[in-house]
């Protein structure tokens, strides 16, 4: 299993939920995970129902068999200040450049810059080893950019490896790309069974493989339980009308018995059945276009309470039992 899991996704696919229940189950039997944050959205805060994050990694949750969940929300300007004392020993003038509004300028106009400083402190993570020489993490999971931003993220390294070509700078962005480009990266994306987020979930793979990013696994959010199996659909396409009717006058829906008519409840019905009939067709239509892709494909079910972090342990179970981890 790779160290460092990336997860992405389109917007509202739900990829930080995601992210923080792959950390959980990663955590399983006494394992220590980090959970990343790089968005500033202060969205595994909410997760896991606590304060929000600051730049210091904290322990956020206890996984199943003892394991530990530790969560940090990067902040590029400190993240900056970080890499200037650890490469050129500017702590002390990095914190005045801070005073002067000079990190915030830097960070702010050269976006390429944040997202390598990002990714920089993802790696370093997933490096970092205790005096014994073990991995302080056996886990790393990044909550990424949306999919549309994914491969230049990961890949921005490349970009100022090539532009500064000697010098501390050059070295750290082969660094982390050594770490992005290998088999201790996964990139995970996260979709729904829409088109438009399969599709974009396609392209994004695409992408990835171009820059040849290691792609994971698709996961397959927020999916619906099967209330109707194909059989039950076909029945829907030619029972007619007046034997539903007779049905539920049977059943005691809507007879005389209740006052009422077993023939005004069959057009809501047959109408919710041909939409349930239409969403089980596209959700089919998309399955297959995942399925072109040649990748492990890992659904999770909509929780019809709503995501509360009970639900989160419900869903990194799930994983766990998918073989995701």
């Amino acid at each position: 299993m790779s160290r460092l899991q990336v997860v992405s996704g389109k917007g509202g696919t739900g990829k930080t939920t995601v992210a923080a229940a792959l950390a959980l189950a990663l955590a399983t039997e006494g394992k220590r995970t980090l959970l990343v944050e790089v968005e500033g959205r202060q969205g595994i805060a909410q997760l896991f129902e606590t304060e929000a994050l600051p730049y210091e990694e904290r322990k956020i949750a206890v996984a199943p068999g003892g394991g530990e969940v530790y969560a940090l929300a990067i902040d590029p300007e400190l993240a900056l200040l970080d890499y200037l004392q650890m490469f050129y020993k500017m702590g002390g003038a990095g914190r005045a450049l801070k005073k002067l509004g000079a990190i915030d300028f830097a960070t702010t106009i050269a976006p390429g810059l944040r997202d390598v400083l990002l990714t920089g402190k993802a790696c370093e993570a997933v490096r970092r080893k205790d005096k014994a020489g073990r991995f302080v993490y056996d886990y790393v999971v990044m909550d990424a950019p949306p999919t549309g931003r994914i491969t230049r993220f990961l890949n921005v390294n490349d970009e100022v490896a090539g532009l500064a070509r000697i010098g501390p700078i050059h070295n750290q962005a082969q660094a982390v790309m050594r770490v992005l480009k290998s088999s201790e990266t996964a990139v995970h994306l996260v979709t729904l069974l829409e088109e438009m987020p399969v599709q974009e979930t396609a392209d994004g793979i695409a992408e990835l493989r171009s820059a040849r990013l290691p792609v994971g696994r698709v996961i397959v959010n927020m999916v619906r339980p099967e209330v109707l199996d194909a059989a039950d659909l076909e029945l829907v396409r030619s029972v007619p009308r007046a034997a539903v009717a007779k049905s539920l006058s049977s059943a005691g829906l809507g007879g005389a018995r209740r006052g009422g008519n077993a023939e005004r409840l069959v057009s809501p019905l047959l109408t919710q059945a041909d939409e349930y009939a239409e969403r089980h067709t596209l959700e089919h239509e998309q399955r297959a276009v995942l399925q072109e892709l040649e990748l492990p494909v890992h659904e999770l079910p909509l929780l019809a309470e709503g995501m509360d972090l009970a639900g989160l342990y419900e869903l990194a179970g799930g994983l766990r039992e998918q073989g995701l981890t």
